[in-house]
């Protein structure tokens, strides 16, 4: 395998606020699985650094389950209330090492154990997002982790590459950071071709990328590369740059913070400035098996032509949702072209689809918006 490593990809300046994702097989030693106090001794470190600079950094943070494993000298847990259980141990004992080793550069951290719908609700994510305002305000260093303990499958963001990226993205971050156990995205698996090369910088992220991507996940975390990928790709849409590299490197975090990407650096993509109902838009409904799937005419429309989307180009509808639901829209490929909130659900959608506006009422018996989604309420991903 080629050595790209001391290659510093650089961003051409500092990021002020950071969310720095760690995963489970960088916080625990290879051993016997339980936490590298070394390396959370070097994160709470350089995070306190940060902010007594006056910068911000966010901590999403995976290995409740893992360090269960470590501290009750287990196999891997299999079943869901296994897994449940044992990050109930690991939670406890992860956050008291957090703790102690941030207090050693006298800094304060908070917990904030999130669902899914935590995200999803309006209310209870502007609650969140005031939270970690006022926590980052005061200096003190929020510690995010998936509520594993008791979230239901229907719940979850899956693995925290995703619930970092949909903190990024919320919080305005300027850079995400994703620590992983591999030195980043290669032209071709390392684990099988000697020769495989590092890809030290991505413009814009293609299917040709997620083709790259290792599909499977690591021992003891819920993500492989391709989960990092749809993160960076979320992450870029609004704006940030993210980092994929190895963070069990020595002397990486000083880098990243100066704003160097010793792995690979993915480029925020154009219109990545959104408001915050823009992002409410974007990022608020995580996961969901919902979309509209629209025709050639339609997509040029809303693309070139900044059009609402009516339902005379609506081909097929996927999924049940309510008025006012956020929904995905797909050309007849597949691609995800953006999300928007719909002004009908899905079953009137269905009855209205291919259909002129003017027949609206006629086969709804009411018509109260002439666009199934309007302008206003649809952000478009970038190409």
């Amino acid at each position: 395998m080629k050595d790209n490593a001391k290659h510093f990809e650089p961003l051409g300046f500092a990021p002020k606020k950071i969310v720095l994702k760690i995963g489970s097989a960088v916080l625990t030693r290879s051993g016997d699985d339980r936490l590298d106090e070394n390396l959370l001794d070097d994160v709470a470190q350089e995070v306190s650094r940060m902010f007594d600079l006056g910068r911000q950094v966010i901590i999403v943070s995976s290995g409740a389950v893992a360090t269960g494993i470590g501290l009750l000298r287990s196999a891997r847990p299999r079943s869901i209330p296994e897994k449940q259980a044992f990050a109930a141990v690991g939670q406890s004992q992860l956050m008291h090492l957090y703790s102690v080793h941030f207090s050693r550069y006298g800094r304060n951290i908070a917990q904030l154990l999130l669902t899914r719908d935590d995200m999803e609700d309006r209310r209870r994510y502007l609650n969140t997002s005031y939270t970690l305002d006022n926590l980052l305000t005061l200096g003190v260093v929020p510690i995010i982790n998936e509520n594993d303990t008791t979230t239901i499958d229907e719940l979850r963001f899956g693995d925290n590459d995703l619930l970092s990226a949909i903190v990024a993205a919320k919080m305005k971050a300027e850079m995400l950071i994703i620590l992983s156990n591999v030195d980043g995205l290669f032209d071709s698996d390392p684990r099988e071709n000697p020769d495989a090369a590092l890809i030290t910088r991505v413009d814009s992220i293609t299917s040709g990328f997620e083709a790259m991507a290792a599909q499977d996940p690591s021992r003891l975390g819920a993500g492989g590369m391709r989960s990092k990928i749809e993160a960076a790709r979320r992450a870029t849409c609004a704006g940030a740059y993210v980092c994929i590299c190895n963070g069990k490197r020595p002397g990486i975090l000083p880098e990243l913070f100066a704003g160097r990407c010793p792995g690979t650096l993915f480029l925020p993509q154009e219109g990545g400035k959104m408001s915050s109902r823009e992002r409410w838009i974007a990022f608020g409904k995580i996961g969901l098996n919902r979309w509209l799937i629209i025709d050639d005419g339609a997509k040029k429309a809303l693309i070139q032509g900044k059009k609402s989307l009516l339902p005379v180009g609506i081909r097929d509808v996927k999924g049940e949702f309510e008025q006012g639901d956020v929904v995905e829209i797909r050309d007849s490929a597949g691609e995800r072209l953006g999300k928007g909130l719909v002004n009908y659900n899905s079953k009137d959608i269905r009855k209205i689809k291919g259909a002129k506006s003017e027949v609206i009422e006629e086969i709804l018996g009411q018509k109260e918006y002439d666009e199934v989604i309007h302008r206003d309420n649809m952000i478009l991903f970038s190409s």
